[in-house]
């Protein structure tokens, strides 16, 4: 008998972190599918993970498991559970930190991916494996990118993730393993981290804090709201052809500089005394101009959530949480 929505399971790997939460609030939202996180660290509030919020949460099912530590005992819950869909979220994402730790990039990003790519590929029940990579791994270009550009990493961070990117390929080419690969522009929305540069913005204006802009601020970025990419992976799951890679970006780049000056309005201060320039970080690539005509004609994606639409959310989601947002660290915290 040919599966349905229903009785069909979607293990999302890195549940806790901004993008895989929104995933999983989308699953919930629009599909019948059973969906069971997994994450090293246990489930946050509400406040982080949008799907807490939600009344009915009896298709969902939360381990705690780290893919550094715990390998064996995932393979377990894995058999277990016979996913038809795996989509993987687990990365370390911080691009600066990286250049203190590396080798602790690499084990999750590639050793740990390795041996789960390794595991997954003898597995016949499963149908497909969603990796969420990044453009980082195209390193310095300021051309307009196709899924197939040459990989150049110019940080420890953008390296490990292209080595992981090169073991999945390996299993593609020796024995049809199912993957398809996501590289995403900048995600932004409510429930982000707060020390990304949109709401960490929102929080230094209410604190009467500096915004620091790297570099002038010249930096271009492709911001895209966090629910148009779990749409676009959605479908990559639902609908992506195995071996393939996928873009999702808008086609809108905006410099730093200007971006923070449109929030800076949308915020009430003044642009001048609410930023101070500081040094650019070490490996700070321009930006990417990411090409999205495979993701637009075979998925049928494209963003649907504008600019100012998707900031006014975040600064919404700040107003109206901020006796919980004030209490929370503001800066990255460091876990190996």
């Amino acid at each position: 008998m040919a599966q349905t929505r229903s009785n069909t399971t979607v293990v999302v790997i890195g549940s806790n972190s901004f993008s895989g939460s929104d995933f999983v609030d989308l699953l919930l939202e629009e599909a019948t599918y059973k969906v069971v996180g997994i994450s090293r660290s246990p489930e946050k509030s509400p406040l982080f993970l949008p799907y807490r919020r939600r009344s009915d949460l009896s298709r969902f099912t939360f381990h705690q498991l780290d893919v550094n530590r715990q390998m064996p005992q995932l393979h377990q819950l894995l058999l277990s559970l016979r996913p038809s869909y795996i989509v993987n979220f687990a990365s370390q994402s911080e691009v600066a930190t990286s250049w203190q730790f590396p080798e602790q990039w690499f084990q999750t990003n590639a050793v740990a991916l390795a041996e789960l790519g390794n595991f997954l590929r003898k597995q016949s029940w499963l149908q497909r494996f969603v990796h969420i990579s990044t453009p980082e791994v195209y390193g310095k270009s300021k051309n307009l990118l196709t899924e197939d550009a040459i990989f150049a990493p110019s940080t420890p961070y953008a390296a490990s993730r292209a080595a992981g990117e090169f073991m999945l390929r390996t299993l593609v080419q020796s024995f049809d393993f199912p993957l398809v690969v996501i590289r995403s522009a900048n995600v932004y929305g409510a429930h982000q981290q707060l020390f990304k540069i949109i709401p960490r913005s929102f929080i230094y204006m209410k604190l009467g804090r500096r915004i620091p802009l790297e570099n002038q601020g010249d930096q271009e970025r492709s911001f895209i709201h966090i629910r148009d990419v779990s749409r676009g992976e959605l479908a990559a799951m639902e609908r992506g052809v195995s071996g393939e890679a996928y873009h999702l970006a808008t086609p809108q780049m905006i410099r730093i500089r200007d971006l923070v000056h449109l929030l800076c309005e949308m915020g009430g201060v003044p642009f001048g005394p609410a930023t101070q320039l500081v040094p650019a970080r070490m490996g700070s690539d321009p930006g990417y101009r990411l090409d999205t005509t495979k993701a637009n004609a075979t998925l049928n994606w494209s963003p649907q959530i504008s600019l100012a639409e998707g900031i006014l959310k975040v600064r919404d989601w700040i107003h109206r949480e901020w006796p919980l947002i004030s209490a929370e660290p503001l800066e990255y915290l460091h876990r190996p």
